[in-house]
């Protein structure tokens, strides 16, 4: 069974973060504490586009799905990110620049990444949204969404092969529809299909790892959290194992031909939460799936902890709110001494009662006060360093 460590002291913290024009930010400069960052207000006031950013700036890509033209704020052609992080004690900076017409430019420590998938790994996050019940509710791509965005994360050989393997199935799906043109350039197709198999062979490895590992956690946790009432497994649902990749792609190939797409490969994977031998993506109550989604977060935690030996940086978007009290608890419980960065409309019993030694920050239509007395006045300002101060590719 995988059990993380205990990590004493975070190695990895996220010092501050700068915005230029993005969403509903015109200019921002905020500085986080290491422990518990609240920020709190009315809905649509900004809040989650903080996280967003943070999150940004760890895997290149919104949380929601969002495209760079969608985040830039209105009338604008461009938007900057930058965040200051430290990694055991050694500080380090990223700059995001989203531009509307053209690829995100991304540099490290003042210097462009080729890349973008150099950046994973630098900046490991954990997600939680009440958007994380989609992973259960929905259909297979957001499952495919959720192993794809961790592991890519934690391991860049998967990222590599993930991304070969998604160029390979675009080249391959285009040489379908020409070959309907063109019957000659059938003979060129096996080029693609010994590629696809020497990706997807890596890439089913990988998943199927990575998803034994989250079901030893997922069920202690979720045992724990139903007081031993219930036992939930996860299972990964390939939809061609490694043995059968190469057999059950040339069999396919008559129906590739015809509806001109690949329909054999970890594309099309899926994972099932099994409640007592019940699939709950079909079967489970709001509530059964509600408490499967904190269990798979909290197991990402756990187990993200004990591959890079340090805590991941903890975002939390307005789930205390979704969650009964046990959950509450059982969650606030297992923050220990993980950065947090939380948004929430309330302070009042989770302030008062759950938390000491915060730093809380109001959130009012994109401008954001700190309102921490332990800590001293916060510098939360509208920047003036607009020269030199982003970078730009």
């Amino acid at each position: 069974m995988v059990r993380a460590e205990r990590i004493v002291g975070a190695n990895m913290i996220v010092k501050s973060l700068e915005l230029k024009d993005y969403r509903n930010y015109a200019d921002l400069c905020m500085n986080f504490y290491e422990g518990t960052n609240i920020l709190y207000g009315e809905n649509a006031q900004g809040k989650t586009n903080i996280l967003e950013a943070i999150y940004l700036c760890g895997t290149t890509k919104s949380h929601r799905g969002s495209k760079d033209r969608e985040i830039i704020k209105f009338h604008r052609d461009e938007s900057h990110i930058r965040i200051f992080l430290e990694k055991n004690k050694i500080p380090h900076r990223i700059d995001l620049h989203l531009k509307k017409n053209k690829a995100k430019g991304v540099a490290i420590d003042g210097i462009p990444i080729k890349r973008q998938g150099e950046l994973f790994g630098m900046l490991n996050l954990v997600f939680f949204s009440p958007e994380d019940l989609y992973i259960i509710k929905n259909g297979p791509s957001e499952r495919r969404r959720f192993l794809d965005l961790e592991l890519c994360q934690l391991n860049k050989i998967y990222l590599h092969h993930l991304s070969n393997y998604n160029k390979t199935l675009s080249q391959r799906n285009n040489l379908l529809k020409q070959i309907s043109f063109n019957g000659n350039l059938l003979d060129t197709l096996y080029i693609w299909d010994s590629k696809l198999i020497e990706y997807g062979l890596h890439i089913i490895r990988t998943r199927n790892d990575f998803i034994l590992k989250l079901n030893d956690l997922v069920y202690e946790i979720h045992k724990k959290l139903t007081g031993g009432k219930e036992e939930l497994f996860l299972k990964y649902e390939p939809n061609v194992t490694e043995e059968e990749i190469e057999k059950k792609l040339k069999k396919s190939l008559e129906r590739d031909l015809v509806l001109k797409m690949t329909n054999v490969g970890p594309h099309r994977d899926d994972m099932s939460f099994l409640l007592d031998h019940t699939d709950i993506r079909k079967y489970g109550s709001q509530g059964q799936q509600r408490t499967a989604a904190l269990s798979l977060k909290l197991a990402e935690i756990d187990l993200v902890k004990s591959i890079i030996n340090d805590n991941p940086i903890l975002l939390l978007d307005d789930v205390l709110s979704e969650l009964d009290r046990q959950r509450q608890n059982h969650l606030l419980d297992s923050i220990g001494d993980i950065q947090t960065i939380i948004t929430c409309t309330g302070l009042e019993e989770f302030v008062n009662h759950r938390f000491q030694n915060n730093k809380i920050f109001h959130v009012v239509n994109g401008t954001v006060t700190d309102e921490n007395k332990e800590f001293g006045e916060l510098e939360v300002k509208s920047s003036k360093k607009t020269g030199g101060l982003y970078y730009e590719q």
